[in-house]
């Protein structure tokens, strides 16, 4: 992937959401919401303060980060699907890798 995002973006690749419920009813990949889980792939250089200094962000590459439903925007690179997001739409960082989105 060749990609650079400016100032505070960051590109998050979104994981797959669960599509089975505990109960062992599949959910229809329509049906499905999409996951608001995904891997940081790339980060920007920081956000510039009134002194000049770039304050750098605080998620790095291989973070894997909780952000909202219909945040950011979703673009294709090199037939892979991306999603650009400001460092503020980034809501956690999740430290346990196994954590799964549970379904509906």
């Amino acid at each position: 992937m060749k990609i650079k995002p400016l100032q505070d973006r960051v590109v998050v690749k979104r994981l797959p959401a669960e599509t089975t419920t505990k109960g062992g009813i599949v959910i229809p990949d329509k049906a499905a919401e999409k996951s608001t889980q995904g891997e940081v792939c790339a980060v920007g250089d920081g956000v510039p303060l009134d002194s000049g200094e770039l304050r750098p962000l605080t998620v790095k590459v291989g973070d894997r980060v909780l952000f909202g439903q219909y945040a950011g925007t979703e673009v294709k690179i090199d037939g892979e699907d991306y999603l650009i997001v400001k460092e503020s739409d980034i809501l956690a960082v999740l430290d346990n890798a196994e954590v799964e989105e549970k379904a509906a």
